[in-house]
C-alpha cells in the first residue's frame, strides 16, 4: 500500500489479537510500530513476532493513564523520529446484561477506556506531532455501536461514541489528518471468545460469508485506511462483518 514504508504507529492493545494483527500487517507494508498493552511480557512476545527492537516498541500501561499516553508518545518519537499513525484498539466489556441492572460505576469505566481514552490519545500525538506534520488515525470500534447489541449493551454505546468521535475529529483535524474506523463483527480473539467458544460453527452460520473474522481481516483494512491509497476518505467507520449486518445481526 502507497505511504506506509518508512511510517511510525501507536497501537493501543496490540499485545494479541486484532491489535496485534494490525500491527503485523503495518510491519510488512514497512512501518515501524509501537505497541501498548498492560502486560510487559505479552507485549514482550508481541515485539518478537514482530521483527525485533528494529521493527517494534513495547511499552507497557494503562490506556487510560495520562502518564502512560505522555510516555508512549515522548518515547515513539524518541526511537523511531516521528509519529505518522495512530491507532486506537484498546477496548473492555467488563458486564453483561440488561442497561437498567448495569452499574453506573462500571458503564463509567467502559465508556472512558473505550471511547474518552481514544480521545485522549489522539490529542496526546495531535500536539506531540501530528498537529506539525500530518498524519492519520484509524478507531476500533464495533458493530455493537452500529445496531443494538442486547446483553452488551453498554460496550455497544461506548463503540457509538467512539464512532461519532471519529467523525468528529475527521472535520476538526482535516486536511493534515485524516480520521477514520473500523467496525468488526466477531473476530476470533481471546477477547471474544465467550461470544463463540464451543459453538463456533453455529455463530458463523448467521453470517454470509459463513466465517468468523480474524485478526488479519482487521489489519488488512486499517492499513489501507491509513495508507495514502484513502487519501480521500476520512470520518468513515468501513463495517467489517462477513456480512452479518445485512442479515440484521449483530
Amino acid at each position: 500500500m502507497r505511504g506506509l514504508s518508512g511510517k511510525v504507529a501507536i497501537i493501543t492493545g496490540a499485545s494479541r489479537g486484532i491489535g496485534l494483527g494490525v500491527a503485523r500487517r503495518l510491519v510488512e507494508e514497512g512501518a515501524k510500530v509501537v505497541v501498548t498493552a498492560r502486560k510487559a511480557e505479552a507485549l514482550a512476545e508481541a515485539v518478537e513476532t514482530l521483527g525485533g527492537p528494529e521493527h517494534a516498541l513495547g511499552i507497557a500501561g494503562s490506556a487510560s493513564d495520562p502518564e502512560h499516553r505522555t510516555e508512549v508518545v515522548t518515547r515513539t518519537i524518541e526511537t523511531f523520529g516521528s509519529l505518522d499513525l495512530l491507532v486506537n484498539n484498546t477496548g473492555i466489556n467488563p458486564a453483561y446484561g440488561p442497561l437498567v441492572d448495569l452499574d453506573l460505576d462500571v458503564a463509567r469505566k467502559i465508556l472512558d477506556t473505550n471511547a474518552v481514552a481514544a480521545l485522549a490519545w489522539v490529542q496526546e500525538a495531535h500536539r506531540a506531532w501530528m498537529k506539525e506534520h500530518g498524519g492519520a488515525v484509524v478507531n476500533v470500534s464495533s458493530v455493537a455501536g452500529v445496531k443494538p447489541a442486547p446483553g452488551i449493551a453498554m460496550y455497544g454505546a461506548s463503540k457509538a461514541t467512539l464512532r461519532s468521535l471519529t467523525e468528529s475529529l475527521a472535520v476538526e483535524l482535516g486536511p493534515d489528518v485524516r480520521v477514520n474506523g473500523v467496525a468488526p463483527a466477531v473476530v476470533k480473539t481471546r477477547f471474544a471468545s465467550a461470544l463463540y467458544e464451543g459453538r463456533e460453527e453455529e455463530v458463523a452460520a448467521a453470517y454470509p460469508l459463513k466465517r468468523l473474522g480474524l485478526p488479519e481481516d482487521i489489519g488488512s483494512a486499517v492499513a489501507f485506511l491509513l495508507s495514502d491509497d484513502a487519501g480521500w476518505m476520512t470520518g468513515q467507520t468501513l463495517v467489517l462483518d462477513g456480512g452479518l449486518t445485512l442479515t440484521g445481526g449483530v
